[in-house]
């Protein structure tokens, strides 16, 4: 059958990756229109394509595996009425959900023990990366000030607004951040705002860490050899995962796992947190172009290595993984 596709060829035509076709397959999603017996090289039919792109949205969205068989296999009317059905019961659960939340949050915060204040106060060695990578222009931007250190990727048009936010937001807090982009956006791209930044930020006072996080970027902590994330990805994707509707493995592979569901808008509610700190730890900021091709980052991270020779490290394990973003990272050693 001489006009079927290789797994290759219909990766590139679907705009997914073989990976992620591999697993549609084991997943019983997608099976190749052909398996050479002796190989086990995939081929695909070109009408497959719309199929495939399907089901890679409807996992974007969350849908059980269940439910994509049957909406794939269905008629285009009956299909759309199960994806609307299914849709339907997410909002209700979501609403369902919120008023849950919303009584455990005010039982948890009338439990919890007052505020302490420590006025012991830490030093910070600091080492940064900044590359360029693959991109034509530099969209990440960062700060690195003993009391404050903050990561933003911009994205879209303007190449600019990563580092209009972080200035605004060490000027004078989220909010102006938040009015600077939107201000410059709706100024330069007024009938098409699909510009904006991320921004993770972590100030320290005394020894205390105050993170401010809305996006991809990442915050990390390490104490005593551990590495703990201290932040979530604010992408569809990400949160997916995170509720076991999405696999690791089909994150990865994802063409849209880059999908943001925060940034810098008006509205955007941040992720905060305080952590209290101790002389020896490390606290890193990274950009989506550092996770997202260095797979493991924690031997790195954790090493006894001065914070600059760190940075430098992780710079070159991203440069070693084809580095096709822009990336940053930032390191903090507190004594």
């Amino acid at each position: 059958m001489t006009d079927l596709l290789t797994i290759g060829d219909f990766a590139r035509e679907s705009g997914l990756t073989p990976k992620a076709l591999r697993l549609y397959d084991d997943l019983g999603l997608l099976r190749p229109a052909e398996v050479d017996p002796s190989t086990g090289y995939r081929r695909y039919a070109p009408e497959q394509l719309e199929r495939a792109r399907l089901v890679a949205t409807l996992r974007l969205v969350g849908m059980p595996l269940a439910r994509i068989d049957a909406v794939v296999s269905a008629p285009p009317s009956m299909a759309a009425r199960l994806v609307r059905a299914y849709w339907l019961q997410v909002e209700h659960d979501t609403a369902s959900r919120r008023e849950i939340v919303s009584a455990l949050v005010d039982q948890i915060e009338s439990e919890a023990p007052p505020m302490t204040t420590t006025t012991d106060t830490l030093q910070a060695a600091i080492g940064t990366s900044h590359r360029l990578g693959g991109r034509t222009h530099q969209q990440d931007a960062l700060l690195a000030a003993p009391r404050l250190v903050a990561v933003a990727d911009g994205f879209g048009e303007r190449s600019d607004l990563s580092t209009a936010a972080l200035e605004a937001f060490a000027a004078r807090g989220l909010d102006a951040a938040v009015a600077t982009v939107t201000a410059d956006v709706e100024q330069t791209l007024p009938d098409a705002p699909t510009s904006g930044t991320t921004l993770t930020a972590v100030s320290i006072d005394g020894a205390t860490a105050s993170l401010t996080h809305v996006g991809d970027g990442r915050a990390w902590l390490v104490r005593g050899g551990e590495v703990r994330r201290l932040t979530h990805d604010h992408t569809v994707a990400a949160a997916l995962v995170e509720s076991g509707q999405l696999t690791p493995e089909e994150y990865r592979s994802h063409p849209h796992r880059s999908l943001l569901n925060r940034a810098l808008v008006p509205g955007v509610v941040a992720d905060t947190a305080t952590v209290d700190l101790r002389a020896g730890d490390r606290l890193v900021l990274t950009t989506d172009g550092v996770h997202a091709v260095v797979d493991d980052l924690a031997p790195l991270l954790a090493s006894p290595a001065p914070a600059q020779r760190v940075a430098d490290d992780v710079a070159a394990a991203v440069e070693a993984a084809g580095e096709p973003d822009n990336h940053t990272v930032v390191v903090v050693d507190l004594s």
